[in-house]
C-alpha cells in the first residue's frame, strides 16, 4: 500500500485523527476515518511487536497516514529506546505520508531524519508537557530547533491551568516563528484551547478516532472537524 500524500494547507486548519488503541485502529472503517479527519495518526508505541506481521492499517488504503513512535517521557505507551522507535518508524515508511519526531529526539534520530528527507516524507517536530505550559521563550527555542532541523511543522501540546495560560498559548500561535506551528492545550481547558488555537492559525489540530483519547481533554476527531469547519465558515462570512 503506497502512502497517500498529505498537503499542508497554509491558512487552512486541518484535523489529525489519532488512534488511541490497536482495537480502535483495526475496527475503524475507512469511510468513517475519511469523514473524521484530514490525516490519521497511528501510534506505533501502542502496538505490540506481534502486530507487525500484517500491518493493522492496511484497510485504510488511500488515507494519508501519520506515524508516531512516541518516547515514554512525552506520553509514549511503552519504554522504547531510540533505536527501537526508529526501527518501528522505518518499517512503516512505505505507508507514511508524514512522520512525527519529538524535538527532544532530533539529535539522536538525526540519521533517520536524513533518510525520510531523502524520501521526501515531511515530518512534524513535536513537544509535549503534561504538567504545565512552558514559557514562550522555551517554546520558541524548541520551534527554532525544529525549523533548523528541517521539520515541516512544529507542534506544541501543554497542560493548561488557567485562562491566562490559554491566552499565552494563543499568543504564541499568533506569532511568526519561521515555521508552521500547531498548538493545543491538555487538561480541562483542552477542548476550548483546540478551537481557539485553530482560529489563531494552528495548522494541525488533534482529535481521537475510535473510543480512546490520546491526550487529556481531547475532542472526538469527527466533532472537532465539524467545529473547526464551522469556525472557518464563520470567519469567511465575517470578512
Amino acid at each position: 500500500m503506497p502512502h497517500a500524500k498529505f498537503l499542508l494547507k497554509t491558512g487552512h486548519p486541518q484535523v489529525v485523527g489519532s488512534f488511541g488503541s490497536s482495537l480502535d485502529l483495526r475496527s475503524a472503517a475507512l469511510s468513517t476515518v475519511q469523514n473524521s479527519c484530514n490525516i490519521a495518526e497511528i501510534r506505533l508505541d501502542l502496538l505490540d511487536s506481534d502486530e507487525w506481521k500484517t500491518p493493522p492499517w492496511q484497510h485504510l488504503s488511500g488515507m494519508p497516514l501519520l506515524f508516531t513512535a512516541r518516547r515514554a517521557e512525552e506520553g509514549g505507551a511503552q519504554l522504547l529506546n531510540a533505536a527501537t522507535r526508529i526501527q518501528r518508524l522505518r518499517n512503516a515508511l512505505e505507508h507514511a505520508a508524514c512522520i512525527d519526531i519529538e524535538v527532544a529526539s532530533i539529535d539522536e534520530m538525526s540519521g533517520f531524519l536524513d533518510e525520510i528527507t531523502d524520501l521526501n516524507i515531511p515530518w512534524i517536530a513535536s513537544y509535549h508537557d503534561f504538567r504545565q505550559l512552558p514559557s514562550s521563550a522555551t517554546l520558541g527555542q524548541a520551534a527554532e530547533k525544529a525549523k533548523n532541523a528541517g521539520a515541516a511543522v512544529f507542534k506544541a501540546a501543554a497542560h493548561l491551568h488557567s485562562p491566562a495560560e490559554l491566552a499565552l498559548l494563543a499568543e504564541f500561535q499568533l506569532a511568526d516563528h519561521g515555521i508552521p506551528v500547531a498548538t493545543m492545550g491538555m487538561g480541562p481547558l483542552a477542548p476550548v484551547s483546540r478551537l481557539l488555537c485553530a482560529q489563531c492559525g494552528s495548522h494541525l489540530n488533534y482529535g481521537y478516532l475510535g473510543s480512546t483519547a490520546t491526550a487529556p481533554g481531547q475532542w472526538d476527531s469527527a466533532l472537532l472537524k465539524q467545529a473547526i469547519t464551522r469556525l472557518v465558515q464563520i470567519s469567511r462570512d465575517s470578512d
